[in-house]
């Protein structure tokens, strides 16, 4: 293994340790049962000692900010010296960390006064940023924002995430205010970390048409490639974001994000199929289906390894470093997890043959957790959680990572 080659973990705050003051806690039914969800932020020590197990050498989480900041005004440090005392416990492993600002979650507070397609937004978000930046320390790998675009869907498309709008016109300002919160958090990071490396995380999805007989499916699924996937390439290559949703006029804005890249962060899970289907909003209906007989997650998502090939393919024209970010799979399966793991390595140690810039590679997740729209059926985890006991298990799949660490020392 190359010393520089970053193997890791990954989690989020909220999926492990829950917040009463965030705007997911009022969300969904579940977590009013089980608020602390797994108990991660009294049992911390505990499951950072599964990374030690592990051998990984990068660990990846966030910070729920809605703990750090309960109310507008109001800041409780402790929540923060819990973050730093993470970071000295990851250190003290030789494990490099990798810190999430933005992982879905808000207060509550700043959901029901300052959403994001509000102006105000970007003060409230900017703020936050430079009092976690001014506190931490021991931090080279950030990630601004995970995933925003499926915030953006989740959020302001379908409505089925926090803050349930299903608005085009407002999800498109969203995103605007999004990615110019990345811009100047950049700037606010390499002010006063010259040397770190600073990305945004961006799922990203094999697509294809449902049907490559059907012109319109095949007009869909070029649309959505460029919207999901490509979009946000072109914008950090040009500064312009240019989106165009099915029926609707081509959306372009003049961002300050050409070039403020480190790194770029890529989440891949399935590949999706798209349909042109009259009675779906949009006309678009977005379908999984095993065709290559990998099989389908226990989420029914389409097991595709090779699409991880293609989408850093497409992601290299960025001439930045790749680290996949997130990847993973939900399974009570320990050895289709093991099959998981081995052909998703099996496709970055391809593409790093054919010379994309790979330097990391991080599996979702380190245990079981809440997944945000199934509950706590979804099991990610290389370590299953008892939700009644909270006990921690292994899965084989853990002894197996810790074997593909040790034995892909070619990368």
């Amino acid at each position: 293994m190359k010393n520089d080659f970053l193997w890791g973990v990954a989690t989020s705050a909220f999926q492990l340790e829950g917040s009463p003051h965030a705007d997911w806690s009022s969300w969904d039914s579940i977590l009013s049962e089980n608020p602390d969800i797994t108990n991660h932020y009294t049992m911390y020590k505990e499951d950072l000692a599964l990374l030690k197990d592990l051998g990984v050498n990068a660990y990846r989480f966030s910070l729920e900010w809605s703990r750090i900041q309960p109310r507008e005004n109001i800041w409780d440090e402790s929540v923060v010296d819990h973050c730093q005392e993470i970071i000295e416990i990851l250190k003290g492993y030789n494990v490099e960390p990798m810190l999430t600002l933005h992982h879905f979650t808000h207060p509550l507070w700043f959901i029901k006064k300052y959403p994001w397609h509000e102006e105000a937004s970007v003060e409230k978000f900017l703020s936050f940023v430079e009092h976690i930046v001014s506190s931490l320390k021991g931090v080279k790998y950030w990630i601004t924002f995970n995933e925003p675009y499926v915030l953006l869907l989740g959020g302001y498309l379908e409505g089925c995430m926090p803050p349930g709008i299903k608005d085009p016109a407002l999800a498109l300002k969203a995103l605007k205010n999004i990615l110019y919160c990345h811009a100047k958090a950049y700037d606010i990071i390499h002010k006063a970390i010259p040397d770190a490396m600073v990305s945004v995380s961006h799922n990203m999805a094999a697509l294809a048409p449902w049907s490559r007989w059907n012109p319109l499916d095949r007009i869909l699924a070029t649309m959505a490639k460029h919207f999901y996937n490509h979009s946000i390439l072109d914008a950090f290559l040009t500064g312009q974001l240019r989106i165009k949703l099915p029926f609707r006029k081509e959306y372009i804005v003049e961002l300050p994000i050409k070039d403020k890249l480190d790194f770029f962060g890529v989440n891949y899970y399935t590949r999706v199929h798209v349909r042109f289907n009259p009675f779906k909003k949009m006309c678009v209906e977005l379908r999984h289906h095993d065709i290559d007989g990998n099989g389908l997650t226990d989420l029914g998502w389409e097991i595709h390894p090779y699409g991880l090939e293609r989408v850093l393919r497409n992601a290299s024209r960025l001439k930045v470093p790749l680290i996949i970010t997130e990847n993973g799979i939900a399974t009570r399966n320990p050895q289709k997890k093991i099959d998981f793991m081995r052909k998703h390595v099996d496709a970055v140690e391809k593409s790093i043959k054919k010379g994309i810039d790979v330097r990391g590679y991080f599996y979702w997740s380190l245990i079981d957790n809440y997944e945000w729209l199934q509950g706590l059926d979804a099991r990610f985890g290389l370590y299953k959680v008892d939700f009644k006991t909270m006990k921690r298990k292994p899965t084989n799949a853990a002894a197996y990572y810790s074997y593909l660490i040790r034995s892909r020392s070619d990368f």
